[in-house]
């Protein structure tokens, strides 16, 4: 009995593209950047070498293909869920809803988000510098939102929205991490709750 492999199906283009990236991102959240190749990658769906090179030229296309499409898609949820139509007359539930909301994302979505919480000293430098960008745009998103929160209230509160806006992001990535490697050892709703608490000067400042 013969050991090639099986005739590959043909697909289109496209389909076989986002079958071959989804295939990558499997395979680096499982397994980490170092588990990559274009082997392994055809591997992982019972394909054939060509199969890969017929829609990448090579790995360095394929994992350039997969950053600018899982950026895309992380800076899509994270803004959506980070909104800035904030009721300013109560931050604190908004916040509450927010924490809660980022959580399911995180958790709903794991493969998009351990490449990014889980990341390696192994992980290459365009990565690494695509991760750091993104969290200033979410950084500078949440600053806006605490500005717009106290601007306005008297009396003000004595806060540095920058100040806040990192906090929330060193507590985001933290429990982010958690949630994806010991999920119950999170309580969202009362990580929420003491999140909320925790920024109680900005909270009363609505209602003031």
């Amino acid at each position: 009995m013969s050991g090639r492999r099986p005739y590959t199906a043909r697909m289109p283009v496209e389909q076989r593209r986002t079958q071959l990236l989804d295939a990558a991102l499997r395979i680096i959240a499982d397994e980490g950047y170092r588990a990559v190749s274009i082997d392994r990658v055809a591997r992982e769906l019972d394909v054939t070498r060509p199969v890969v090179y017929n829609v990448f030229d090579g790995l360095d296309a394929l994992l350039k293909a997969l950053l600018e499409r899982q950026e895309q898609r992380v800076v899509q949820q994270l803004l959506t869920t980070i909104s800035t139509e904030v009721d300013l007359l109560d931050p604190a539930a908004y916040l509450r809803r927010t924490i809660t909301a980022l959580a399911t994302m995180v958790t709903a979505d794991p493969l998009t988000w351990k490449p990014i919480f889980l990341i390696s000293v192994e992980a290459p430098e365009i990565v690494r510098k695509r991760i750091d960008r993104n969290r200033d745009v979410v950084r500078e998103r949440i600053q806006t939102i605490v500005e717009m929160s106290v601007a306005g209230r008297k009396p003000k509160p004595d806060v540095d929205p920058a100040v806040i806006a990192h906090s929330l992001i060193a507590i985001g990535e933290y429990f982010g991490r958690l949630l994806l490697t010991d999920p119950g050892a999170v309580d969202v709703e009362r990580l929420a709750s003491t999140v909320t608490a925790l920024f109680e000067p900005v909270n009363r400042s609505a209602h003031a």
